[in-house]
C-alpha cells in the first residue's frame, strides 16, 4: 500500500476517532495544548482553514471561536463522518482536497493551520504544504505548523503501541523505531520534524518565522504572511 494512502484508507473515521479516544493522559494533554495554542492566534472575524481535518476533532474547537472554518482532506470517508460528528456547527466547510494543490483563490485565509505532525504526515514536500498554504493566506495572516517534540517521545511511542494492540494500526517494529521515527511492519512510517528542520525548511524558502516549543510537546512554527513582496 502507498503511504499516502496508509491514513485515507487504513485510519479513516470513526478508526480515526478511536485512536484519539485510546490515548494517554499525557497525549490527551499533549492534543489539548496543541489546539490552544492555535486559539491564541484566532480572532472570532477570522476564516479559518485546517489541512488535514480528519473527522474533525481540532474544527469542532475552532469553530465557536471564528467566523468561519474550513477543514480539507483527502478521506472521503473522514468528511462524511465530520459531517455528523460537527452537526449543530454551521460555520464549518468541508472539502476533499489535496494540500498540494488548494483550490480556493490567493489570500482567502486568515489562519491556515497543519498541527499534529500534519507536515509529516500528509506524504507531500513540505515546501509544498508550505507554499501553497502561504498562497491562500492574506498578507498579515499566519500559518501555524506543529510536529512532535522529542519530549513527548516516550507518550507518543506508547500511544502507537496502544493503537497497534487495538487493532487500529499494524505491529510497531521496535527494532526499527527511534530517533521520532515510529515504523510499523506494514509498511507504515511516522516521521517527525525537529526544531532544526522547520528553521532549515523557512530558511530554504527565504521567510521569517517563530519556532517554539509548546507544553514540552509539540514544536510549532509561525509564518506571519508577507504578500507585500
Amino acid at each position: 500500500m502507498q503511504e499516502d494512502k496508509y491514513y485515507s484508507e487504513k485510519l479513516s473515521a470513526e478508526r480515526l476517532k478511536q485512536c484519539y479516544d485510546i490515548a494517554n493522559e499525557r497525549i490527551k494533554q499533549y492534543l489539548s495544548a496543541e489546539i490552544n495554542f492555535v486559539l491564541n492566534h484566532i480572532k472570532k472575524t477570522d476564516i479559518v482553514l485546517e489541512l488535514g481535518c480528519g473527522y474533525g476533532r481540532v474544527l469542532k474547537r475552532l469553530a465557536p471561536n471564528a467566523a468561519k472554518v474550513f477543514g480539507i482532506d483527502t478521506s472521503k470517508a473522514s468528511l462524511n463522518f465530520a459531517r455528523e460528528y460537527l452537526t449543530g456547527l454551521n460555520n464549518i466547510e468541508l472539502l476533499e482536497m489535496n494540500v498540494k494543490a488548494l483550490e480556493f483563490p490567493p489570500q482567502t485565509f486568515d489562519v491556515v493551520l497543519a498541527i499534529q505532525n500534519g507536515i509529516s504526515a500528509f506524504k507531500v514536500a513540505p515546501e509544498i504544504v508550505i507554499q501553497e498554504s502561504l498562497r491562500v493566506t492574506k498578507h498579515k495572516g499566519k500559518v501555524l505548523l506543529s510536529s512532535y517534540s522529542e519530549k513527548i517521545w516516550e507518550a507518543r511511542l506508547e500511544w502507537f503501541l496502544q493503537q497497534a494492540k487495538a487493532g487500529l494500526l499494524g505491529e510497531i517494529d521496535l527494532e526499527k523505531t527511534g530517533n521520532g521515527v515510529i515504523i510499523g511492519k506494514d509498511g507504515f512510517r511516522a516521521t517527525t520534524f525537529s526544531r532544526e528542520d522547520f528553521q532549515q525548511l523557512v530558511n530554504k524558502l527565504g521567510l521569517e518565522a517563530i519556532i517554539e516549543e509548546v507544553d514540552n510537546s509539540s514544536i510549532f512554527c509561525v509564518i506571519t504572511v508577507n504578500h507585500a513582496h
